[in-house]
């Protein structure tokens, strides 16, 4: 466009938009990913909106092949009259005219997400093509934007030639609407002069984000599809339970409570300037609503896990919200706290924040008409009366909840007190002896469990500790390892299963104990992995259906109280044989000995002897544990650097991995007794050890 075709329309449309295209960053953040989808986060939010304020539910989520994305709705339909300030229709001025639309004055939202209201325009802006159609009133409306700038494309796609508007703007009547239907359709197209090159939406990330969507206004149906690689791919999300369900779906962890809902409202003023028909801006005293939903339960791990949201936008820093949660979640249990001290034998100490966080699960919501954000993109709320709002709900829901005479609620309440006493008692512990759990010197008496076999040297990376099943495979592997830097612990049996008792059970448990006093670096929350006194831990049990659950347990025990070792690659599983074949050899020449370590492995192996012509010593020896080794094989296959093979057990995907120990070790029977069901007919007979 020549600058003598750029007329008072052009400046009159761009004169906000351009300052978007120049500092695009203030308003989404960045332009790389992030920013791309932080563009279709509001698009989906205005959509939702609607929703909230109960028009519509049902929204639909594109990604077409082309590139472009699509947002559908069945809501009221962008307003499509003139207003009469701007002399513009309702659909240009939503994605022209930032700070403009209905979410100021509180007139069409009591509550809503989006930009501040920048949010359609501010999209349309970093758009090579943004297409809407809005159906009202019986008709079809249309109005296509290049840039932001309104106008008409000549054909599909951003590169078809477009004619800007010259003298005013024309909101097209493309079609009849079906009688009684609304709703708006916005497609558009993301400028790559914009967006850094590898900018590209994500499917997974989109479907994190409309799950959560879907959990905060229950009753909403929202369908994402995926039509970028070939076959389409399509997920629908609809949760009736709102909160609560997104609650026990975060949960990592078995519950100690079931899950609470805490709900009130608040009544603040605030004051804010407004526009008068003059022009000047008048400070006026507003009287505002906050409406307070939190839903929340403690489980028996340590994880917290905390989601806070305001209007439904994620405010994944915080903000006054989430410390007012936090002043009236420690009012109310150290009241509770000092009122049993007796009963928990809690003396002087004082429970901190993040004794009471352990194992808390909580989705905390709030809704009040224009919050005040620290920032464009809203990760911080920073209206300040939210604060004392939510502690004052807080306290008065939780403290009805302890006051109740309801069992239920009674066992629960008790059961927490618990927890958060252990918490901080395990805290205190570990504070205490961090000092002790070092490595021995020369000159330090040693107060680890008499049954460890130490190693000589004082090298962390060098030293391995072996984690041994039984006192007769100690005995084996005492004279078969390399005594200066493995270490051997022995122990009896199977453990405690984690995964269903609690911390207290666990640190009680003489087993558990001494494997975490061992290692020496703590246990959950303080678990310190510069202090680990051994560079690899090594699980050795017996190549049977035993030593496989003997090993699953021992892994959950680290999994869940030592995970930074699992993450840091430093847990491995010996494996030792389960078969040792004697190959003869004719004359003088000596007899060969070769280790197998599965049924397969034997097989194949005594095939290819007898193809050779070779003979065996019969019968096989198939060892049923390491007791049955003697030294010298034990330290060959099994212990020996040179020659021994090691599983390096890692953590991918911990999310996955916790779910599967909860299916497979929890406390929730029904979902094991499905599973087993349902991969019966997966399982070789052959590899039952009957």
């Amino acid at each position: 466009m020549t600058a003598a075709e750029y007329s008072a329309h052009h400046l009159q449309v761009l004169e906000g938009l351009e300052a978007v295209r120049k500092r695009p960053g203030m308003y989404i953040g960045s332009t790389d990913a992030r920013g791309l989808m932080h563009c279709l986060w509001e698009i989906i939010d205005n959509a939702v909106d609607e929703a909230l304020g109960g028009h519509g539910d049902h929204i639909d989520v594109v990604l077409h092949g082309d590139g472009s994305v699509e947002v559908r709705d069945r809501a009221r339909g962008i307003p499509v009259d003139v207003e009469p300030r701007t002399g513009l229709t309702g659909v240009e001025v939503v994605f022209t005219k930032l700070h403009a639309g209905g979410k100021f004055g509180g007139g069409s939202y009591a509550a809503s997400g989006g930009l501040h209201g920048v949010g359609a325009s501010v999209v349309n802006a970093l758009s090579e093509r943004l297409d809407v159609e809005v159906d009202r009133g019986g008709k079809t409306y249309a109005m296509s934007f290049h840039r932001g700038e309104p106008g008409v494309f000549a054909g599909p796609g951003p590169d078809a030639p477009f004619a800007p508007f010259e003298d005013s703007s024309e909101l097209r009547v493309v079609g009849k609407a079906p009688r009684g239907a609304t709703g708006t359709r916005i497609r558009y197209w993301a400028d790559r002069q914009i967006f850094t090159r590898d900018a590209a939406f994500s499917f997974e990330e989109l479907e994190q984000r409309v799950r959560q969507t879907a959990f905060l206004v229950p009753g909403l149906q929202i369908v994402v599809r995926d039509e970028r690689a070939g076959e389409p791919v399509e997920t629908a999300y609809r949760f009736d339970g709102g909160i609560s369900e997104f609650v026990e779906y975060l949960a990592p962890d078995a519950g100690v409570t079931d899950v609470w809902r805490l709900t009130g409202t608040g009544v603040f003023t605030e004051t804010v300037p407004v526009l008068q028909p003059t022009g000047a801006m008048i400070p006026t005293e507003v009287e505002r609503t906050c409406e307070v939903d939190i839903a929340l339960r403690w489980g028996i791990g340590y994880d917290t896990v905390a989601r806070s949201f305001v209007n439904i936008i994620a405010t994944p820093k915080g903000g006054t919200h989430q410390q007012g949660f936090e002043q009236g979640l420690m009012k109310v249990l150290r009241a509770q706290v000092e009122q049993n001290a007796r009963r928990l034998k809690v003396g002087n100490d004082k429970i901190e924040k993040d004794d009471i966080l352990a194992g808390l699960t909580t989705v905390m919501t709030v809704r009040l008409p224009e919050p005040q954000f620290e920032g464009q993109t809203k990760e911080v709320l920073g209206t300040p009366a939210v604060r004392q709002i939510v502690a004052q709900v807080v306290t008065r829901e939780l403290t009805a909840r302890f006051s109740s005479t309801n069992r239920d609620d009674k066992a629960q309440t008790s059961l927490l007190l618990d927890k958060v006493v252990s918490e901080m008692k395990a805290r205190i512990s570990a504070r205490t002896h961090k000092e002790t759990q070092r490595r021995k010197n020369a000159l330090e008496s040693s107060s680890l469990p008499a049954k460890l076999a130490d190693c000589r040297t004082n090298d962390v990376a060098e030293s391995e500790l072996f984690i041994v099943e039984g006192d007769s495979a100690l005995g084996t592997a005492k004279l078969a390892r390399n005594s200066e830097y493995q270490a051997l612990l022995p122990i009896r049996g199977k453990i405690l299963n984690v995964q269903k008792a609690s911390v207290s059970d666990m640190l009680s448990n003489a087993e558990c104990a001494s494997i975490i006093q061992v290692i020496g670096a703590g246990s959950g929350r303080s678990f310190d992995l510069e202090a680990a006194r051994y560079g690899k831990i090594i699980l050795m049990s017996d190549a049977d259906v035993d030593g496989a659950h003997i090993r699953t347990l021992l892994l959950t025990l680290f999994f869940r109280y030592m995970r930074p070792l699992v993450e840091a690659g430093r847990v491995f599983a010996a494996v030792p044989p389960l078969h040792r074949v004697i190959v003869m050899h004719p004359g003088t020449k000596p007899n060969e000995t070769i280790y197998t370590f599965s049924e397969q492995e034997l097989h194949a192996l005594l095939t290819k002897l007898t193809k050779a012509g070779k003979r065996w010593q019969e019968p096989v020896q198939r060892y049923k544990g390491l007791g049955e080794m003697d030294a010298d094989q034990l330290a060959t296959t099994t212990m020996d650097r040179g020659g021994r093979t090691l599983r390096r057990v890692r953590v991918q995907d911990a999310e996955a991995a916790s779910s599967v120990f909860e299916l497979l070790m929890g406390t929730d029977v029904a979902p094991r007794r499905e599973f087993i069901v349902d991969s019966s007919d997966r399982l070789s007979r052959e590899r039952i050890d009957a």
